[in-house]
């Protein structure tokens, strides 16, 4: 095998794994609070390989007027538990209360509080303060009756420490837990939308098709050549 078809099959590869990641990023557009994950070619000892790294940058804050719906403010993170069990951090504000109190983001993982999960008893009326306070009118209280019973863990954390795990949460290296951050603040009643420009990700989309097709060229071409080579050869 030549070296030019190995290089080219090898180019292919690297090209449909950032492929990949396009496709994840146009999967989660309408995904609220999503981090597009940018990929990128670096040469190393081994040769060319694909890396990504996650864009941590806001998306766009819009106003839903629902109680459970929460956007970050600024830089930080809310802290969930993981279906592994374990800490890690997301900007998904679409918060739910299930039959038994249990709070989680609308994909179903628990949101923690000063103690671990949040576990909210019967309520009526539920209000998420700017620090993440958690108040509840308790079945059967008047309207004027709020009694907080717990806060949403809000941290900030620098990007550099942190990194996408294969879950799609954001985590610290070697299980780190970052502290409650009292600095964080969140908008209730609003929600953040995937950073994600649906229109960039298709023109690269486009272009990676583009470069992946023109590597499989390079190796029909040279398929075609080295047939014709050994047909030479044959006849001598």
């Amino acid at each position: 095998m030549s070296q030019v078809y190995v290089t080219a099959m090898e180019n292919a590869k690297q090209i449909m794994l950032a492929q990949a990641v396009n496709a994840n990023n146009l999967a989660n557009v309408g995904t609220d609070g999503f981090r597009a994950e940018l990929s990128y070619l670096m040469e190393t000892e081994e040769g060319r390989q694909t890396f990504s790294s996650p864009d941590l940058s806001s998306g766009f804050v819009r106003s839903t007027g629902r109680n459970l719906d929460i956007a970050v403010k600024g830089a930080g993170w809310i802290a969930v538990q993981g279906f592994d069990g374990t800490e890690a951090y997301s900007r998904r504000g679409d918060l739910q209360v299930d039959a038994f109190g249990q709070m989680t983001d609308g994909a179903g993982r628990s949101v923690l509080g000063n103690s671990g999960p949040i576990a909210l008893p019967p309520f009526s009326n539920l209000e998420i303060g700017a620090d993440g306070t958690i108040s509840i009118q308790p079945m059967g209280q008047t309207a004027n009756t709020l009694a907080v019973v717990d806060r949403i863990k809000l941290v900030e954390v620098e990007s550099e420490q942190l990194y996408r795990s294969e879950d799609g949460l954001m985590r610290m290296p070697e299980g780190g837990i970052a502290p409650a951050s009292a600095s964080v603040q969140v908008i209730a009643g609003s929600l953040e939308g995937s950073n994600v420009n649906a229109v960039e990700e298709m023109v690269k989309m486009i272009d990676l098709a583009r470069r992946f097709e023109a590597q499989i060229q390079v190796m029909r071409s040279e398929d075609q050549n080295n047939a014709a080579l050994a047909e030479l050869m044959s006849w001598n």
